[in-house]
């Protein structure tokens, strides 16, 4: 029987302890017969540092001290791992049962491979889980464009990590969107799955949702480096006319006109200044992206 490949899971972490535990079990769990996991700690101050204690032992290593950021967290990780397979799972999410077997079955550790999953997003105080398809996404979405890929249902050979290099940590939110455009254009393959393979929180303290105009910022300059001008530009009409979308969404919505007609082109009708001449498909990747925040993730 083939050796099954090392697989390095790397958890940056800032004062997640609510959720810590939980991440750290649902790595450790998969039973998985070489893991290497590493635990970076930003310097926690919320008793996570006693939790990564428990499970030292299970540890290739961890350290709690400043760092400078996530994505120089998760880059410093990386810098130690040795596995074929690596990835990274932020300390408020956590893999599924058999994510780890089923990546390692999917990705060849020879070539430049990204392996994409599908997953469970679960809001704060809400009952209610969404899920996902990346397959889909994948198919009829611009990278460029919209972030499709789910972070914690992402992996990636050693191969494409070492041929696109680190995460930029000069970004603080879209290092990763920065990183899997970088991969697509370095020539890694995209492999999917249909299967669930993490669950993904959304709570109070969730980093996106506190991004503000820096998050926003960001956003702006991958479309400034990647996209053409004319996406730039639907980009900033966007911003700029963000009450303007809303409004039309949310009357076309209430009068069910969205049932009928696309609101691509609803709002082309109603408002046709700013979108008559923008093609409807880049209409629809933009309303996409705006109306699903998962899309656009990072989180800590």
């Amino acid at each position: 029987m083939k050796k099954p490949p090392r697989i390095t899971v790397v958890t940056p972490s800032f004062n997640q302890a609510p959720f810590l535990r939980d991440t750290i079990e649902s790595i450790l769990g998969q039973g998985y017969p070489d893991l290497e996991y590493i635990i970076m700690d930003g310097g926690s101050t919320d008793g996570s540092v006693e939790i990564i204690k428990e499970y030292e032992r299970h540890l290739a290593y961890w350290c709690s001290a400043p760092d400078g950021g996530q994505s120089g967290a998760i880059n410093a990780g990386f810098a130690r791992s040795t596995g074929a397979i690596l990835a990274w799972l932020n300390s408020d999410d956590y893999y599924l049962p058999g994510t780890l077997r089923t990546v390692a079955q999917n990705l060849d550790t020879s070539r430049p491979e990204l392996f994409l999953g599908n997953c469970l997003h679960f809001n704060e105080g809400d009952p209610k889980i969404r899920g996902s398809d990346v397959a889909l996404r994948h198919q009829q979405l611009r990278l460029a464009t919209v972030d499709y890929i789910i972070q914690p249902s992402s992996f990636w050979t050693r191969c494409a990590w070492e041929q696109v290099g680190p995460l930029d940590s000069h970004f603080h939110y879209v290092f990763d969107w920065d990183w899997y455009i970088r991969a697509i254009q370095a020539g890694s393959e995209i492999k999917t799955t249909p299967r669930y393979l993490s669950g993904y929180r959304f709570h109070s303290s969730h980093k996106s949702g506190a991004g503000g105009e820096k998050r926003d910022r960001e956003i702006r300059a991958i479309y400034a480096k990647y996209s053409p001008p004319h996406l730039l530009k639907l980009h900033d009409d966007f911003q700029t006319h963000a009450k303007r979308i809303a409004f039309v969404r949310k009357w076309t919505s209430n009068l069910r006109l969205s049932r009928l007609i696309r609101v691509s082109i609803l709002l082309k009708w109603f408002l046709p200044g700013l979108f008559w001449r923008v093609p409807e498909k880049d209409l629809r990747d933009f309303l996409g992206l705006v109306s699903d925040p998962s899309r656009r993730k990072a989180k800590s």
